[in-house]
């Protein structure tokens, strides 16, 4: 697939659905996937009260493209903060639109991390949800902090610590998302509940949002974020089993905690 129309945005009567359109590498977010995302916040902006976010066929989001990032770091080719992943949950949660994730399928490390990062969630009965990234000895950096800020203690370790996927009825359980339905019924669903956000003034929805992170503590999205990555400079500093794992990935090896 080419990087033209990695991210399809649709805008309807007072909300918007934006889709992940990289269903040949399971919607894993590659750079030219981040950067059209950024884009397409910023168009969106002031425009609609709510944004669906949802992916294309069976995943949702993969999280990071591990193998172009991979590739990246072997050419030499240093990262941009400005398009990272990091950039676009942070956008994300500094929006003035309620996000809702429309969880079509497959969501694993930053899938979970758009999850929690969305104001509100919807799962298909066909969704599961899994952070696999201790399988690569790695702390899952944006997807463990957001998942413990969202999550009580328990459910957070068990998805850590096992790399087991959760299903949608368990995810409804944990408060992981607000409900679970048939799968042909997920965008009817997500498109019923943005309508009716849409409605509602702009301005007192943005305050609202804010007021999420605010109440009854204010959360530090950013600081949050920088800490997952130091969790994992940290066990960088101590073994190569990090480096490992993704070259062996890189290579086409399925690790532990992939399923």
């Amino acid at each position: 697939m080419s990087d033209e129309n990695l991210i399809v945005v649709e805008e309807k009567e007072g909300y918007a659905v934006l889709r992940i359109n990289r269903p040949d590498k399971r919607n894993a977010m590659s750079k030219a996937a981040r950067a059209q995302m950024l884009a397409a916040l910023k168009t969106l902006e002031g425009k609609y009260g709510a944004v669906v976010i949802t992916g294309t066929d069976t995943s949702f989001c993969a999280g990071m493209d591990l193998k172009e990032a991979s590739a990246d770091r072997e050419a030499g080719v240093e990262p941009d903060p400005a398009t990272s992943w990091n950039a676009v949950n942070e956008a994300l949660r500094a929006h003035p639109s309620i996000f809702i994730a429309a969880v079509n399928g497959i969501a694993l490390g930053g899938g979970v991390t758009l999850i929690n990062i969305c104001d509100l969630a919807i799962a298909s009965d066909r969704a599961s949800m899994g952070m696999p990234e201790m399988g690569f000895a790695t702390y899952p950096g944006l997807a463990g902090p957001s998942t413990q800020y969202s999550l009580p203690r328990k459910h957070a370790a068990w998805m850590m610590f096992t790399t087991e996927r959760v299903d949608g009825e368990t995810a409804v359980r944990w408060g992981l998302v607000n409900k679970v339905v048939p799968h042909e019924k997920l965008l009817l669903e997500a498109e019923a509940v943005a309508a009716k956000i849409g409605q509602f003034n702009q301005v007192a929805l943005a305050v609202s949002k804010r007021a999420m992170d605010e109440v009854p503590v204010k959360i530090d999205w950013a600081a949050a974020f920088e800490y997952g990555v130091e969790k994992n400079r940290e066990i960088g500093r101590n073994t190569t089993a990090a480096n490992e794992g993704l070259a062996r990935f890189s290579k086409g090896e399925r690790l532990v905690g992939q399923g």
